[in-house]
């Protein structure tokens, strides 16, 4: 199969999974088990991560007027200033309180957590694991009303929480978005709110994952490496906007329960897989 087929292939399961609760770097693991690119091995440890910035492109195209802090402009005899939103700009300080876990935990431990936890029967524990609590949590909230029904009623607190719960996404088939909504649920927000957040957090997150892996690489690129990357990316995108609507208008009437299945299901599979020889 020509890797530019592979490519598509690789970015449309980035962009459905990257925003469901159901790991993508977990789902890719999996998949290049069988459609790996003929590529050196630090352009496709790379590529994994650098493909997600198609996907933060999505979340800022579909929600740029909440994401934006300015208002517009005022005129003052001493010039012109823009207009500061004051509830956006404490939004983007709170998810700076919850980058912080990762940042003192994920980035001096990134390149151990890639060696010894990136492999299949990893990606299986966590997603059987999560698929569990998922379900567990689904049913013990049952009933129960949100304490924090929008993103303007995140505390301090609950936003350093939040950081902590996406710690636990650094061990692959954890899910970042898995982990941030779930541990948003316990700590009493709804399930809309939860996943805004989530999408919200993802921006800061995964740009700094991304210029990390690039850095790392060297921008390097040949130009045939850069239009696997450009294409990836933009399908990325595309898919991923579909996939947060979905997301969006799924949880309006559903809880997150189907999700747990799936990665209970999934979960065995792969480890029957992995112990069968197939996966790595």
């Amino acid at each position: 199969m020509p890797d530019i087929i592979k490519v598509i292939i690789l970015g449309i399961v980035e962009g459905i999974t990257e925003w469901l609760p159901i790991s993508s770097t977990g789902h890719m693991i999996l998949v290049e088990n069988f459609l790996r690119l003929s590529v050196s091995e630090s352009y496709w440890n790379m590529f994994l991560v650098v493909i997600q910035l198609g996907a933060i492109l999505a979340v800022v195209f579909l929600y740029f007027p909440r994401l934006w802090p300015f208002t517009g402009v005022k005129e003052k005899e001493s010039g012109v200033f823009k207009v500061l939103d004051r509830s956006k700009f404490f939004m983007w300080l709170k998810i700076l309180v919850s980058c912080l876990p990762a940042i003192v935990i994920g980035l001096p431990f990134d390149d151990w957590l890639d060696e010894h936890f990136y492999n299949a029967v990893t990606v299986a524990a966590m997603l059987i694991l999560y698929g569990i609590l998922f379900i567990v949590v689904e049913k013990r909230n049952a009933g129960k009303k949100a304490v924090i029904g929008s993103i303007d009623r995140i505390d301090w607190t609950t936003a350093l929480l939040i950081g902590v719960f996406q710690c636990l996404a650094l061990i692959p088939g954890t899910s970042r978005s898995g982990a941030t909504i779930l541990g948003g649920i316990v700590l009493g927000m709804s399930r809309k709110t939860a996943s805004e957040y989530t999408f919200f957090l993802a921006i800061p997150v995964m740009l700094g994952a991304s210029l990390l892996k690039l850095v790392k690489f060297g921008f390097a690129f040949s130009g045939y490496e850069l239009l696997l990357l450009a294409v990836g990316m933009a399908v990325a995108f595309v898919v991923s906007i579909f996939a947060i609507r979905f997301l969006m208008k799924y949880i309006r009437t559903h809880d997150f329960k189907a999700f747990g299945i799936y990665r209970i299901v999934l979960g065995v599979i792969v480890l029957a897989a992995s112990f069968a020889g197939v996966m790595a």
